[in-house]
């Protein structure tokens, strides 16, 4: 962050970036937008594909002073369905079925222990389409 910083206050003359920029963050990197471009300030100004960058984080959620808290991943494009979610106070930050804090690879594990996806669903109270996101995320071999 303070090389980010650093960036912004030297390449756009900004004394006070925290004050006088709007930082974007995709959870990784912090970026800041200047002259319609929008710029990786964690990577020295490397712009970025910029249409595809802001769909991903618009999956961002924030609290109301703007910070991170909640992710929405996605795998195809970025407007399918928020199905699962990273929150750093449920599961301790693992993937997890969204609006839950039941973690994906506990519902991968059951499975391969030979648990069936009608049992799955049963026994965590979640809907079929529920187990078979998390596995999606999980095997890569479950379709919708």
């Amino acid at each position: 962050m303070r090389k980010a910083l650093r960036f912004v206050e030297r390449e756009l003359d900004t004394a006070r970036p925290l004050i006088e920029q709007e930082l974007l963050t995709d959870g990784l990197d912090l970026f800041v937008e200047y002259y319609g471009k929008l710029i990786n300030a964690s990577r020295a100004g490397q712009t970025e594909i910029r249409s595809l960058l802001e769909a991903s984080l618009e999956r961002v959620e924030r609290d109301p002073k703007g910070l991170a808290e909640r992710l929405f991943p996605w795998t195809r494009e970025p407007g399918e369905p928020r199905e699962v979610e990273i929150d750093p106070r449920r599961a301790f930050g693992k993937l997890v079925v969204a609006g839950t804090g039941i973690p994906t690879a506990i519902i991968a594990d059951r499975l391969r222990a030979g648990d069936s996806l009608a049992h799955l669903a049963r026994d965590y109270n979640l809907k079929l389409d529920q187990v078979g996101a998390a596995l999606r995320w999980e095997l890569g071999a479950y379709a919708h």
